[in-house]
Formats: structure tokens, C-alpha cells, sequence
């Protein structure tokens, strides 16, 4: 679709570029680049549109006058009715493209890449390092890391599918007081217990420490508070003790971390720890310092003036001379770019951080880091439940392995209660994919700048926008092969033998349908949308199109028989029309983390 969609621009800017050396009008030479492209409201209007608007200055004609003279001059050029027909409407130039052109195009393009139908070399030669997750080892993953986690993993293989080499890292927050928290709690209630004794996740069993001491630090605040600093205190002297009892609970809250990563498909090339990082960055303020970038205020800190870019000012060391966050990320990215030279560097992190990040890219350029420039802040919104918002310390956060399991046992009883146990082979794994699939597709459908609710009912539904109906989609899709397989013979180059398809091959100009057009435009609009959701790091493009694809796929079906189609040649089209949508699905759904079911 985009080939002819250019090439229409290329032709429209051709009759504009003709139009002004005829009036002598001295503007630059229009280009392809000069013409935008829209999608017309109301597809009897046209397959895609021109609007004029740009040009009725140079021109002094009317937007109507110019594309009326230049639909004139396409229509003359009988080299243009390949590609389609050409109309006025208005402002716009719009073309109707040519289908068996199309189609043609289309369904030898995905045949010839297959399940890489979409892959993209835009983002060749760039070296992208993205940061997500980064979660506390005081408790397990929750609902907004698994937004963070669906978003950066999306993110990631859009980029890398689009050409890019695109190196994942995770900072694990593993120090300071809210850690310390957790191991008060573990010494004042947990003492002798381990995530085995209690049968407990081990990370879970971590989160549980921490919430006991929220609970504790109700009864006794001011105790609470200092008792978790004196621990801090003592795990930065050194003190043995303290750092046994921080590496034995931080090893159970990352490998339970580990266990969900796996279960969810998410995976990092590196992983950075806080207590390794979080003295990086003062020897790089001390030295800003002495060239006068930063300045000290009387009592000793140290300031960054933030005027330049109209906010305030924000103090880098403390006047013990202490680092902070905002210390640490700058060593930490400093030292990231010598470990990896990327070309740009994606932190994927909530919306409440968009100060931090302007700050920290502001010190990094002050500092004189060229590649500070090509930092960007992945921001999105906050996630909740219906229930409402979540709190950690009081243990109303919903487990991130407890929200798959409830999915998981909810798709199980549907599969249970259409007796489908024996068709879907492994209920259990079909059941944990389902899952998989209706969280990741509902966390990632929405633009990741908005807040969202999840509902988890609404996202296991098998109708609509979901990630199961996705799924649905394609396993029907697989079934349909299935049967051609079972029904048909074929001999060694591919061509049916025996059945309804017998003697048939593809020919694209039989494909006039109306359905059989919109899901063409469909698929062969799905590169445009990777392309999008790299440019953009939105994975709600991918998203979108592949419920356009299945809901014109679930049209096609119904209007369009493939094996009771009446003539072999039609019948092999439309069959190579349904394997096309099984590759756009099978591509789509991989960047957008739901797994493809060949039945369910």
C-alpha cells in the first residue's frame, strides 16, 4: 500500500511542479515531500487524498481550482489508469487505487516475507539502549510494572524489528530505606522464616515484610523510622551482619522478579543495581562545580540554576556531601554510554518523573555530553483497577502474578465450559496464554501518555478490542489451513492436486469484494503502522491495526467462502488472503506481546 500510495504522490507533485513552471511562479520545486497524504472520511469519496490547502498561496487559485486542474492533468496521462482513477472532491485530489494492483502487490509481498510481513529497515545503523522496569527489591511486580514492562518490551522489539539494534538494560532499585524497611519488618516478625517454610513466592513473601512494616510504623512511627535508618546506616558502614540479611532478601525478591519476567516474556540484555551505581555522578557535580556550571549555597550543597529552561533550581549533593537520585542517574547514564555507545538512550518511566528527566537531560548537557540530545523520556500514564488507586505499603497493590493467574483461571473456565479441553490440547498453557495476551494487548492499546483503567473482565472478553480475540482470530485462521490441508492434495511445488483448489492459482484481479478490499487495505496498511509505532514508541499503532485486520478478516469470512468459493482460481486467492492476515497477526501480535494460538 505504501508503493502506490507515494506513487500517487509522486505523481501529484509532478502535476503541481508542471502547474508552476506553466505560471512562472518562483517557490521552489515541488516534490513528492511537498504533498501530504490523508485517508478520506468516507472511503466512496476515495482510497486516499491530496488536500491543495498548501499550495493556494504560490498559486493564488483556490484549493477546489488547484485540484480540479490537477485531477485534469492526472486523467490525461494514460500511464495513471495502472494505478487506479483520480477525482476532485473539493480541495482534495482523490485517488481510488487500483485493486488487482493492490492485491497483487500485497499478497506477493507477504508471501515472500512471510511472518516478517512489516519489517522495516527505517532505523538501520542506530544503536538504541532502552531502560524499563526498574522495580524496588522490597516487593514483587504490580500492575503499574507490568504496564512499564509490556510498554518497553513493545517498544523494544518495534524498534529492533524496524532495523534498529536496540540493547535493553534494567536498573534494579536494591538499596536505601525502603529496602531497609522490609528487612526491620523481617527481623522483628519474620525471623527464622524463608519464602519455602511459608510456601510463599519469594518475592511476595519480601512484599509481605514490607507491608508488616507499614503496619508496625502505624503503632510506632517514630521508632519505626529510626530503627529502619540505623539499619541504613549500618549497610552503608558495612556492617556484615546487615549485609547478609540484604543480600539473602534482595536474592529472594529478585528471583521471584526473574520468575516474572519469564512467565511474561520479558527479558534484558543488562542489568545494573543500584547499590553498584548510586555513588556514580559526584565526582562528575564536584568537577561542573569547580567550572562554575553548578554553584554552592551557604550551607554547602551544591545547585544547579534551572532558569535556562524555565523552571527553578535543584540541588545535586547535599551539604554532607551526599549524592542523590538525580546524582546517581547522571553518573549511572554516563557510565551507560561508555559501556554501550547508543545513538539514543529511551528511559521508559511514569509520568510523575517528567521533571527528573528534563533536569537530568539539562545536567548532562551542561556537563558537555554531546549525546545528551539524544536522551528521551518514555513518559505514560498511571494504570489502576476499577477498584481504584493502589498503595504498596498498605498491601492494596494487586500482585502482578496473582492479576495473571486470576486471568488465567478465567480463561481456563471458558475453555472448560465450551468443552474444549481436548481441541485446545493444553488447557493449562492455552488457559496462561490467553492470559498472557488479554493483559499485555489491554496495557498496551492505549497511547502509553494516558492514564488507564484495567478491567480485567473486559479484557478476557473473545469479542471486541482484546488481545483474545486477536488470538481467537488467528487460531480460526490456522483452522481454516488446516482444513485445506486435510481436504485438499498438493504435489511438490505447492499446487493442489485434488479438492476444491485443484488446478486454482492465484489471481488477484478476481478479488472485488468489498470485504476482500478492506481487509487488503488492511494488511497492506500494517508496515505504515510499524513504522508509526517506531517513530512514535506507540505501541497502541500495532495494536490498532491488528484489530482492523481481524475485524475485516471476520467480514471477509462471512461474505467471502474460500472452499466453496465455485472456481479453483478464487478459492486459492482467497485462501492466499487468509494466510496473509495470518502472517500480519502472527507478526503484529509478536510486537505487541500477545502469543499467536494455532487453536483454542
Amino acid at each position: 500500500m505504501a508503493e502506490i500510495r507515494d506513487e500517487w504522490r509522486a505523481r501529484v507533485a509532478a502535476a503541481l511542479e508542471g502547474m508552476r513552471k506553466e505560471k512562472s511562479i518562483d517557490v521552489p520545486a515541488i516534490g513528492m515531500s511537498a504533498v501530504s497524504a490523508e485517508t478520506p472520511p468516507d472511503p466512496a469519496m476515495g482510497d486516499v487524498g491530496f488536500p491543495m490547502f498548501a499550495f493556494a498561496k504560490a498559486f493564488r487559485m483556490g484549493p477546489p481550482q488547484i485540484a480540479a486542474e490537477v485531477v485534469r492533468r492526472l486523467a490525461e496521462d494514460t500511464s495513471t489508469a495502472a494505478l487506479g482513477t483520480v477525482k476532485q472532491v473539493g480541495p482534495y485530489v482523490n485517488a481510488f487505487l487500483s485493486r488487482s494492483y493492490v492485491a497483487g502487490n500485497t499478497l506477493a509481498a507477504v508471501a515472500a516475507a512471510g511472518d516478517s510481513y512489516g519489517k522495516l529497515d527505517i532505523l538501520a545503523g542506530q544503536r538504541i539502549m532502552i531502560e524499563f522496569s526498574s522495580p524496588n527489591t522490597n516487593k514483587p511486580l504490580h500492575l503499574g510494572h507490568l504496564r512499564n514492562d509490556a510498554l518497553g518490551e513493545s517498544v523494544s522489539r518495534i524498534l529492533a524489528f524496524s532495523g534498529a539494534e536496540v540493547f535493553k538494560v534494567n536498573i534494579v532499585n536494591n538499596r536505601g530505606i525502603h529496602i531497609c524497611k522490609s528487612m526491620l519488618a523481617y527481623q522483628k516478625f519474620f525471623a527464622g522464616k524463608t519464602p519455602e517454610s511459608e510456601g510463599v513466592k519469594s518475592d511476595r513473601f519480601v512484599g509481605d515484610c514490607y507491608v508488616a512494616f507499614n503496619t508496625y510504623a502505624k503503632e510506632h512511627p517514630e521508632e519505626a523510622e529510626r530503627e529502619a535508618q540505623d539499619l541504613l546506616i549500618a549497610w552503608e558502614a558495612g556492617d556484615a551482619k546487615v549485609r547478609e540479611l540484604w543480600a539473602r532478601m534482595n536474592g529472594w525478591a529478585e528471583n521471584g522478579i526473574k520468575q516474572t519476567y519469564a512467565r511474561t516474556g520479558v527479558s534484558f540484555d543488562k542489568i545494573y543495581y543500584e547499590s553498584e551505581t548510586y555513588l556514580k555522578g559526584k565526582d562528575e557535580i564536584l568537577a561542573g562545580l569547580e567550572k562554575g556550571i553548578f554553584y554552592r549555597e551557604d550551607d554547602g550543597s551544591v545547585w544547579v540554576d534551572l532558569a535556562p529552561i524555565n523552571l527553578d533550581k535543584k540541588v545535586l549533593l547535599r551539604k554532607d556531601g551526599t549524592a542523590l537520585y538525580m546524582t546517581q542517574d547522571i553518573g549511572t547514564a554516563i557510565h551507560r554510554h561508555a559501556d554501550w555507545d547508543f545513538n539514543r538512550l529511551i528511559y521508559v518511566v511514569g509520568s510523575e518523573q517528567q521533571y527528573h528527566f528534563k533536569v537530568l537531560f539539562y545536567v548532562l548537557q551542561k556537563l558537555g555530553y554531546e549525546w545528551s540530545k539524544d536522551l528521551y523520556h518514555l513518559s505514560y500514564g498511571m494504570v489502576n483497577l476499577p477498584e481504584g488507586k493502589m498503595k504498596s505499603r498498605e498491601g492494596t497493590v494487586v500482585d502482578g502474578d496473582d492479576l495473571i493467574n486470576s486471568l488465567r483461571d478465567g480463561a481456563l473456565e471458558e475453555i472448560q465450559a465450551k468443552g474444549r479441553e481436548e481441541a485446545v490440547g493444553d488447557p493449562a498453557d492455552v488457559a496462561e496464554k490467553i492470559a498472557l495476551g488479554a493483559l499485555h494487548y489491554f496495557l498496551l492499546q492505549t497511547t502509553p501518555t494516558k492514564d488507564m483503567i484495567f478491567n480485567p473482565k473486559e479484557s478476557l472478553s473473545f469479542q471486541g478490542n482484546t488481545g483474545p480475540y486477536l488470538q481467537y482470530m488467528g487460531a480460526r485462521i490456522s483452522s481454516i489451513l488446516r482444513k485445506v490441508e486435510a481436504e485438499c492434495a498438493f504435489d511438490a511445488a505447492g499446487n493442489a492436486t485434488a479438492g476444491a483448489l485443484a488446478g486454482g492459482s492465484v489471481k488477484a484481479e478476481l478479488l472485488t469484494d468489498e470485504a476482500e478490499w478492506e481487509l487488503l487495505k488492511a494488511i497492506g496498511d500494517y508496515p505504515q503502522q510499524v513504522a508509526r509505532a517506531a517513530e512514535n514508541r506507540d505501541p497502541s499503532a500495532i495494536s490498532a491495526s491488528l484489530y482492523d485486520t481481524a475485524k475485516c478478516f471476520s467480514r471477509f469470512y462471512h461474505d467471502c467462502p474460500i472452499l466453496a468459493a465455485g472456481n479453483p482460481d478464487l478459492a486459492r486467492t482467497r485462501l492466499e488472503l487468509a494466510r496473509a492476515t495470518r502472517s500480519v497477526l502472527k507478526s503484529g501480535m509478536k510486537l505487541a506481546l500477545v502469543p499467536f494460538l494455532e487453536t483454542m
